[in-house]
């Protein structure tokens, strides 16, 4: 495939990652961590930021020195049943987070514009959002999908920036929060906000994107540092923007309560353009996130039917394929079942199932990447960023059995 040139080009899929990952759980956990303990964990989010690079830099690594995606990497090197294992693991994701972001688009609908009773509007604004990504995804060109990606990533950063800088943060507590400490509360909230810029499934997606710009062969390994270095440049700043909020507001609750009391709470302290400031950057970061996933994860289940046939596709063509149309019509309408249940339900499935994946992409990761043989002498992992894995490795083993223990009943 022909290399797309231009600026836009060169930076868009760090953008893509960075809008489809910070979605409505990482603007609300990360408000409500700094509601509870400041800005002390202003390094938890840089930390966060950081493992985030080192994971999607492996994944474009392996796929720019092998010519194979990450899946493809799997299936080929560490066996078919790994494939089989992922493509369970696909179906519960793509229904647990389908369910989650049409509700999260449904609560940020419903803060403009309520229709009938919350719950109803809460469906309505879901359904509404989800036929518009699947629209988009199916019939809209790729040019055309960065396009709206880029817009609302620019909206929901500098909502959260204006509203930041707004409630006038003080410069000793932001300078103070870059060292490293544990609140007195104890880690729990430095595994919430860690957890929260860390990533999901959605970190696979940067290599059909990049496959997308016609990016191949080791040279263009320096382009994706630095587009990866923007994008995750992006997501810390936002999430200290979060953390900034909520330090200077008194929230408690959750969900669609937590995301009210932030609106109300910042109409009192910087006037009532600040409700619908954040109400404009909390929809801008749920719907990109919506978009990214239905966007992305088809291209997964699409790769996975083509590795069955023993066959690997350029991203374009998965776009096209049966088994991609498939899978998105299944994310953008299946999900929407979930809607009848309530927000804290859907938050459950969502959080245990999401956990699950990062510690099996560290892991992988270390062992494909080290691999001589496999990826050669040129692109093989540093040993500063094979700590890093490992460090994700125990932090994210860590986060989901802290996160699954707190979740369940």
């Amino acid at each position: 495939m022909k290399r797309r040139t231009g600026w836009f080009s060169q930076i868009a899929p760090g953008i893509l990652l960075a809008a489809t990952g910070v979605g409505a759980g990482d603007i609300l956990t990360t408000s409500l961590a700094g509601s509870e303990v400041g800005l002390v964990l202003i390094w938890a989010v840089v930390a966060g930021a950081l493992l985030k690079f080192t994971l999607s830099e492996g994944i474009a690594r392996w796929q720019l020195a092998t010519g194979l995606t990450l899946l493809e990497g799997w299936a080929l090197r560490l066996g078919a049943w790994i494939r089989w294992l992922f493509l369970s693991y696909l179906l519960l994701y793509s229904l647990s987070t389908g369910s989650a972001l049409v509700s999260a688009c449904g609560v940020a609908g419903t803060g403009f514009l309520m229709l009938g009773d919350a719950q109803s509007s809460r469906l309505v604004w879901g359904v509404l959002h989800s036929a518009a990504g699947l629209a988009l995804a199916w019939r809209g060109s790729f040019r055309l999908f960065e396009a709206v990606m880029a817009a609302l990533a620019g909206l929901m950063f500098f909502t959260v920036i204006l509203t930041a800088v707004a409630v006038v943060p003080d410069p000793r507590s932001l300078a103070a929060g870059l060292l490293p400490s544990i609140p007195e509360t104890g880690s729990s909230w430095v595994l919430a906000v860690l957890g929260g810029v860390g990533g999901t499934v959605t970190l696979l997606s940067y290599g059909y994107w990049i496959r997308e710009e016609g990016r191949a062969g080791v040279e263009a390994v320096r382009t994706c540092r630095l587009d990866l270095a923007l994008g995750n440049g992006m997501t810390a700043v936002f999430g200290i923007g979060a953390l900034i909020i909520g330090s200077r507001l008194e929230l408690e609750g959750q969900g669609a309560v937590l995301a009210s009391q932030l609106a109300d709470q910042l109409a009192q302290v910087v006037g009532p353009w600040g409700r619908w400031l954040f109400l404009a950057g909390f929809w801008g970061a749920v719907f990109s996130s919506l978009l990214g996933v239905w966007q992305s994860i088809p291209y997964l289940f699409a790769n996975f039917v083509t590795l069955s046939r023993r066959s690997t596709t350029p991203a374009p063509e998965l776009r096209r394929t049966p088994a991609y149309r498939l899978w998105l019509l299944l994310i953008a309408t299946v999900p929407l079942l979930g809607l009848v249940r309530p927000v804290r339900e859907i938050q459950l499935a969502y959080g245990i199932v999401a956990s699950l994946f990062l510690p099996l992409l560290a892991l992988t990761l270390l062992v494909l990447n080290n691999r001589r043989a496999w990826i050669g002498a040129e692109l093989r992992t540093p040993w500063p960023a094979n700590l890093v894995l490992v460090a994700a490795l125990i932090l994210y083993s860590v986060l989901g059995v802290v996160e699954i223990s707190e979740l369940l009943p």
